[in-house]
């Protein structure tokens, strides 16, 4: 009796290591596809100049639920533009907002859904260069000072140096079956737009640049956030996002001279002033 329950108890045992062991992989396996999912974006951003350079970018170390941030470096009166490559296979919609305002009506953003935004079908790449200030032209984004932003030409500051970024997936659209003809929900035709501190962005040339509508209703919240906070070199420096090895420009001090020395007399050096004379010296007479 005894060995059989010795038995038993082992087997319990055994049992209990195996449910412990495949709880921990499904433990593990359930926290490695969250991060997954925390990390994912359905766009890649590179912000790039007239030429085609991109310009680095300089990742922060936030863990904030599918944000994106990071730092770039402004140089002022260089002309910018965005480049959004959509990696899946859906089309997605993207407020794009800078200095706080919307791109494509120039009005406060929030970042919303309920705002105009441009729409990327699956893989797609679309480079987006400025102001939109009608369906075919863009007024160019340029760095420029805070003084002669557009923002700051509407007095909003609030959100000057930031280029942001919101992506939504699009919702499912409902279609109804008539006959042999398929029609679409009459709900789902709303249309928008499909093409497109110290540092702030301006409102430059205008350039053609065309666009259509398309269908697209986005769903209430945003799949993942970009953000880019854009600075003059010497303020990346400051705040230690960048190492700058640039040597300081030491500033003149007529109490702190680079020869600190005291100078011999006019027309007097140091044999003069060399004692080797024990019993007289006139230049030691006083």
């Amino acid at each position: 009796m005894f060995h059989n329950t010795k038995t038993t108890l082992v087997k319990l045992t055994f049992f209990q290591f195996i449910l412990l062991i495949f709880g921990s992989l499904l433990t593990l396996t359930t926290v490695e596809a969250r991060d997954f999912i925390d990390n994912y974006s359905p766009i890649q951003v590179d912000i790039i100049d007239d030429q085609g350079r991109v310009f680095r970018q300089i990742a922060t170390t936030s863990k904030a639920f599918k944000v994106k941030r990071a730092y770039i470096e402004a140089k002022k009166g260089k002309r910018y533009s965005l480049r959004l490559r959509n990696t899946s296979n859906q089309r997605i919609g993207v407020v794009i907002a800078i200095d706080g305002r919307n791109i494509l009506t120039g009005k406060k953003s929030w970042l919303r859904s309920s705002e105009k935004m441009y729409i990327l079908n699956p893989y797609e790449i679309a480079t987006y260069k400025g102001w939109r200030t009608a369906k075919n032209h863009v007024n160019r984004f340029f760095f420029t000072a805070e003084d002669n932003s557009y923002a700051q030409a509407w007095g909003d500051n609030s959100a000057m140096g930031v280029i942001a970024l919101a992506v939504f997936n699009e919702k499912p659209r409902i279609m109804y079956r008539y006959g042999n003809s398929l029609r679409r929900n009459k709900k789902s035709k709303r249309s928008v737009p499909a093409a497109a501190a110290d540092a702030g962005t301006g409102f430059g040339r205008e350039e053609y640049s065309p666009t259509v509508k398309v269908h697209f209703k986005a769903r209430k919240r945003a799949v993942s956030k970009h953000f880019y906070k854009y600075e003059w070199r010497s303020s990346l420096c400051q705040r230690g996002i960048i190492q700058c090895y640039d040597a300081p420009i030491r500033p003149h001090n007529r109490f702190w001279s680079e020869e600190s020395y005291v100078p011999y007399p006019p027309r007097r050096n140091r044999n003069d002033y060399q004692d080797n004379d024990e019993e007289h010296n006139p230049l030691f007479d006083f």
